[in-house]
């Protein structure tokens, strides 16, 4: 999507486009984009920025923002069918990640008339003030476990503050992506504001490395997270956000309601199937409840079993994952695992065709254990036990990753003690991570750098500048 039209890549590559539920084919015409299809982006960007998009009034950004979300809002159902079909979300996860789109878009269309500047008193004669520019064109990568709300985290704060935006989706979930460009012409954007491209790793590299880009937020894993940064340093050191995912950690104490804990470690532990970097797939048990805790939890996951099925039918909870790729990396930390840790449940693939995998778990790993260390990104749980509330927070801190975490206790003072030691972006406590567009979302450690949503989403893209008054001539 360039200039407000869907137009052909000039490559005239294009990939192929397979349903996870039956590997049939659902589209062989998405397109590939090259180099000269990410400079006619820019290009269309940078006018936009620098002509009728600079000229738009606080006001009026509102307006357009909130024309879109309500477009989204009215073509949800469609949007998600395209997310279900592409990557096997199911349709009722579908429609809700569509929603976070509006939200988050409602929600920055709020803030175009509210960045206020700074300034300061006069001090031997000079006054010095502070504004907040729009830092540019800029551009996202986002990952395929939720295209539209990744499209959303990134594009709304830049184009409140007034910034043009080039983004580029998975090429495993391209479609629900692909709907926000008819609606944002139909919204009132102008021409260049808003672009899409469609293609693979080497489309995200040419934006990453581009010199004529301001800023770029990636979505994805920490090995190509290193490579945009690099990439970002080597070209004009464009500002970077980062958000690389997650090993994330869940200390359960014998105080804990026993049932609330249940709840977020079965249903909400495998919502989308596992395919989430908040998933807390590092579960610490503390030894007193540890047996049966895990005796309920395995019920639960044996249940779930049941709602197995294809991602366009309502009543399904587990779809697959999201293409063969994801499904053979995930069977090979199963097999992996069985050598690594007791399998309690699960451990391989569901039914014959299509890629479902058994909600797994795994009990008691190794230290070293790679489905303990590594991100699996799939229905894989492991547990471990603890003694003390020392070596909870060792064996939570105990990773390379730092994004999510929870704390399930009865105890607002231990949850409140703990919550302070957890090196992570967020602690949630009796409850799984929730999202929400006025609070900020990122990790420590190798799970990111900067944050997306809330204000601290806003600031990436702005720059700071000082202005500074010789009161004295």
């Amino acid at each position: 999507m360039l200039l407000n039209k869907y137009v052909d890549a000039k490559s005239g590559e294009t990939l192929s486009l397979y349903s996870p539920h039956d590997e049939s084919l659902v589209t062989d015409n998405i397109q590939v984009a090259d180099q000269t299809d990410v400079e006619a982006a820019v290009v269309a960007a940078r006018i936009a920025f620098k002509g009728e998009w600079s000229r738009f009034t606080a006001a009026q950004r509102t307006k357009v923002m909130m024309k879109f979300a309500d477009l989204v809002d009215e073509h949800a159902s469609e949007i998600a069918e395209c997310e279900a079909k592409a990557m096997g979300q199911p349709i009722n996860i579908a429609t809700m990640v569509v929603g976070i789109v509006s939200a988050v878009f409602r929600y920055y269309a709020g803030w175009t008339d509210k960045l206020n500047g700074e300034q300061y008193p006069e001090q031997d004669g000079m006054y010095k003030i502070v504004q907040y520019d729009p830092i540019g064109v800029c551009a996202g990568i986002g990952a395929w476990n939720a295209s539209p709300a990744f499209f959303a985290f990134k594009v709304a704060p830049a184009v409140a503050v007034g910034c043009t935006f080039i983004y580029k989706g998975s090429e495993k979930s391209p479609l629900g992506v692909l709907q926000f460009g008819e609606l944002a012409k139909e919204a009132g954007f102008p021409p260049g504001v808003i672009n899409i491209i469609t293609g693979d790793g080497r489309a995200g590299s040419m934006l990453a490395s581009h010199m004529d880009i301001n800023k770029i937020s990636f979505t994805g894993s920490v090995f190509a997270g290193k490579k945009v940064q690099e990439q970002a340093a080597k070209s004009n050191l464009k500002r970077v956000v980062l958000e690389l995912g997650g090993k994330s950690p869940s200390l359960i104490f014998p105080d804990a309601d026993m049932e609330n804990a249940l709840v977020h470690h079965s249903q909400n532990f495998l919502f989308n199937t596992g395919q989430a970097c908040i998933a807390a797939s590092r579960t610490f048990v503390h030894e007193d409840i540890a047996e049966k805790f895990i005796e309920q939890l395995k019920a639960r996951f044996q249940q779930f079993t049941h709602t197995i099925g294809s991602p366009l039918d309502p009543k399904t909870f587990l779809g697959p994952l999201v293409d063969g790729k994801q499904f053979e990396r995930v069977m090979q930390f199963l097999e992996i695992g069985k050598s690594e840790a007791e399998l309690v449940t699960g451990g391989g693939r569901h039914g014959k065709s299509g890629w479902y995998i058994e909600p797994t778990i795994f009990l008691n790993p190794k230290d070293d254990a790679r489905i303990y260390r590594e991100e699996i990104f799939g229905p894989v749980i492991t547990i471990r036990t603890f003694k003390t509330e020392e070596e909870a927070i060792e064996l939570a801190n105990d990773t390379s990753y730092g994004l999510s975490s929870c704390i399930f206790t009865s105890s607002a003072s231990r949850a409140l003690r703990i919550a302070r030691q957890l090196d992570a972006g967020n602690v949630n406590i009796n409850t799984w991570q929730t999202l929400s567009p006025n609070t900020p979302f990122g990790g420590y450690k190798q799970s990111g750098l900067g944050r997306e949503c809330g204000k601290q989403g806003l600031m990436h893209y702005v720059e700071a500048k000082t202005i500074t008054i010789n009161m004295s001539v």
